[in-house]
This record gives structure tokens, sequence and C-alpha cells, in this order.
């Protein structure tokens, strides 16, 4: 998926709306256990959102005159935090990662949600010239990650995540003309309240190995059991090293991928289209895969299956078009 005029990849510079952002990740979740992070709202023809937790942070400002107040806009919060301990978490992420709105961290997650969890990796609909095998295939391939590796990060103090947490609890489905119900509920956050926070030192880092302090938020997965931590700034991919957007992983081999690149880890990823391959009819060059539709020049289109061309930087050119770029 790349631009047509440009060439540049989608996550650069051509974002969609908040709302389809919200109806990708919806789409994900759903059929989950953590459908409880998704709505279904009237009018929506039974599409799941994504209730994305903002958080919106109100400071006094101290002056002479009036009292004033700054308002802070952070477009994602992990959910059933309390105020201070989700800011605690903000704090302990980079500044220029922070997503408040308006900043380069909120276009930053926004490129992020693009290029970790594309929408072609998870709706055979956006895939082009699937065939009918091949359809059965992605769907079950989605099927399977779903129940098996997809997991969303939980923040909580040391030693105090997973209480009373559902298991796998089912999405409700509804009988037509009825009113749909909501998704099973988030269980109840402790946010550190049920016990004193263990003393420093006790806990360690997974990602850094460092200690973790008893009073500083940290992140759980829990398909690693809650046995293993992470200071928020190292829950990362463990492929790309890039910080998992809205905490959501893929877990596999004892570690959490982002979804690009744990998709990738089991089907090759066309170079073309970037879309996952299901077909076992596919060329290969340079440890790079390819459609055979798509083994094309980029500059001219001109199909290169026996052809003499060169690869340059990613790109597939053919012969004329690689002399071009030379001059």
């Amino acid at each position: 998926k790349v631009c047509r005029s440009c060439r540049c990849s989608q996550e650069e510079h051509s974002l969609c709306p908040e709302l389809q952002e919200d109806q990708k990740l919806g789409r994900l979740l759903s059929g989950s256990r953590y459908a409880w992070l998704t709505t279904r709202p009237r009018g929506a023809g039974g599409l799941r959102l994504y209730k994305r937790n903002r958080m919106i942070v109100t400071n006094p400002i101290v002056s002479r005159k009036d009292p004033t107040f700054s308002t802070l806009t952070y477009e994602w919060a992990p959910p059933g935090l309390t105020q201070k301990l989700a800011t605690q978490y903000m704090e302990l992420i980079p500044k220029e990662m922070q997503p408040v709105a308006g900043t380069v961290g909120a276009w930053q997650r926004r490129q992020q949600l693009v290029r970790q969890l594309p929408l072609h990796d998870q709706d055979p609909a956006q895939c082009r010239g699937l065939a009918e095998g091949e359809l059965q295939l992605m769907e079950d391939f989605i099927r399977r990650y779903k129940a098996e590796a997809l997991g969303v990060g939980e923040v909580a103090l040391p030693g105090q995540a997973g209480g009373g947490k559902e298991e796998g609890k089912a999405q409700d489905k509804s009988d037509a003309g009825t009113t749909p119900p909501e998704a099973p509920k988030p269980p109840e956050s402790t946010n550190g309240a049920l016990e004193p926070a263990p003393a420093a030192g006790h806990y360690r880092c997974e990602g850094c190995q460092q200690a973790v302090p008893g009073d500083c938020p940290v992140v759980y997965a829990e398909h690693a059991g809650y046995q293993r931590l992470w200071h928020p700034a190292c829950f990362v991919c463990c492929r790309c090293a890039q910080p998992l957007v809205d905490l959501i992983y893929f877990w596999k081999g004892g570690a959490a991928w982002c979804g690009r690149h744990y998709c990738e880890s089991l089907r090759p990823r066309c170079a073309g289209c970037d879309e996952l391959i299901f077909s076992e009819d596919y060329l290969q060059v340079e440890g790079t895969a390819w459609h055979k539709k798509h083994f094309a020049c980029l500059e001219c289109e001109t199909p290169l299956s026996g052809q003499p061309f060169t690869l340059h930087q990613g790109s597939l050119l053919c012969t004329s078009c690689s002399q071009g770029r030379c001059l």
C-alpha cells in the first residue's frame, strides 16, 4: 500500500480519519477476549468500535490574578486506571512519544496504528484478488491469531495485575430485531489499592532487566503470565523494537510482537502490495517475497517475470528505469 504519486508508504501522509481507526481496532478486538474494549453503537450496522480511552488532565496555573487552568488531552491512555496512575504511566514514556493532542507524539501514534496493525492483515475485503482457497486460509489465519496470540497489555502497580480478570469471556450475540447487548465489561482495576506497594528491587523489568520500584506503574501481558512485567517504555516489539501502539501485542515464542511482524513471521508479505501471501505460488528475490502479478517495475509497472531487473533499496526496477535513476 504505497502512494501512487510519490511512492512513499501510507503512514507517511495518508492517515485515515479517527473513526476509521476506531473501526479497524474494533474489528481486530471483536471476537477475542478483549471485546470489552469495543462497543456497538446504534446505527453502526453491527460494526464494533474501539472504545479508545482519551484522558483530559486539567492543572491550575498559579498567578497573582484570578486562577486559570491548563488542559492537556491525551488521545489515548491505558483504560481502567485512576487519572493519577495513568498520568504516572504517561510520564514514564519519552515526552516526544506521549500521545498529547496536536503534538508529534499523537501523530506518531496514528502512524504506528497504520504500520503495526495493517487493515489488510485483518480484513480479507481489503485484499485485492484473493482466490477462494486463499480467502478461507486468511479467515482461518485471523481466527487463529485472535484466539492464540492477540493481547492487550494491562497497566498496574507491580504485583497487582490480573486480579478478578475474566478469562476468555465470549462476545455476546444478539437476535435479529433486538437491541444488541454490550460486550463484556472490563474487570474492576485495583489501581494499586489492594495492598501496600512492594519494596523496590523486588520486581525486574523483562526488557531492560532493571529493578522496578513498587510504586512505578508497569505493563503486564496476559499471555506472558503475571510473573513478568515491563517498564512502559520497554514494552516493545521483539522484532522492530518499536513501542507497541495502545499496548496491543501478539505473543509468540515467549515474546511480544507488533501485528505486522507477527504476521510476517508466519506468512510471507508481498513487497509490491504489502499484503500477506496465502498462495504457495509466489516469487522470492533476495529474501523478499512477491505475488507473481506484482513482480513488476515500480516506476513503469512493466511485468518483470523472466526479464532482467535490479533491486534498488527494496524497489524493483526494470533495466530502463534503473538506468534512468542513475542519470
